[in-house]
């Protein structure tokens, strides 16, 4: 039986996209408009206001005409929150990069100005390489690490850094005007790419991961021999990184602009 065959399920779906027309930019909606918005009838779109108002899912504004979120929303949100936890929303687009590119896949967080790997799964090629759980890269060296000092806001990049940008490989990027001019060139691109610069013949694709408040709180990350993960290769299999980290904010709540 079709899904919109079921009794009540016309009258959820009128509700959700009422409860979905608020947002950041309108957070407050009089009947009429909020009406003519879902393209609802003044008379239905009422009774559902009405109900969402009755369970506490609206309120109303200061005027006390508009209808503003209600407090049950905010509940209903940390509940949702709570259970989204980075770690498990993010293992399946990790399974899924390392099931595709046949690469080791990577989620990152940053913790003590290091990027600290908390999970990781190894790719299907025969060198892989092995695990680094638990692992922590400098953030200048490591894609990841240049995917959340990217979208970092302000100068909290600045901030984490240390003073000064150590060597790891001849080609880690230790001059901070150059270090600047390729952060701009991530956000440009929306992923990053670590050329050798973590290790010699490894190159690294990463992208960030937002949460609800839209801050980067992590990154997401596919690792691999030069000599497989090519210039050639490179586009796509950054695609499917920037795709997979979208996905994981998306589960944390993150709506972009």
């Amino acid at each position: 039986m079709p899904e919109n065959t079921y009794p009540g399920t016309q009258a959820i779906q009128r509700a959700i996209s009422l409860l979905k027309a608020f947002d950041d930019q309108r957070p407050a909606w009089g009947l009429s408009e909020l009406a003519r918005e879902t393209g609802l009838n003044k008379a239905t779109a009422y009774r559902l206001l009405a109900a969402l108002e009755r369970e506490g899912l609206l309120g109303r504004a200061a005027d006390g005409e508009r209808y503003v979120l209600g407090p049950e929303i905010v509940v209903l949100g940390g509940r949702a929150l709570r259970a989204n936890n980075l770690r498990a929303v993010a293992r399946p687009e990790l399974e899924r990069l390392a099931d595709d590119t046949r690469e080791t896949a990577s989620l990152e967080i940053l913790s003590g100005g290091r990027m600290l790997v908390i999970d990781e799964i190894v790719g299907g090629h025969l060198m892989s390489g092995v695990p680094d759980l638990g692992s922590r890269w400098p953030l200048h060296a490591s894609s990841t690490g240049l995917a959340v000092l990217a979208f970092l806001p302000g100068g909290d990049a600045a901030a984490v850094l240390p003073r000064a940008l150590s060597p790891v490989t001849a080609a880690t990027i230790t001059d901070r005007t150059a270090l600047l001019a390729e952060l701009a060139a991530v956000r440009r691109r929306g992923y990053s790419i670590a050329d050798e610069s973590l290790e010699v013949g490894l190159v690294a694709i990463a992208a960030p991961v937002y949460n609800h408040d839209g801050a980067v709180v992590a990154a997401v990350s596919i690792a691999g021999p030069k000599v497989r993960v090519t210039a050639e290769c490179l586009p796509a299999v950054a695609a499917q990184v920037v795709r997979a980290a979208e996905r994981v904010s998306a589960q944390l709540g993150y709506r972009p602009a």
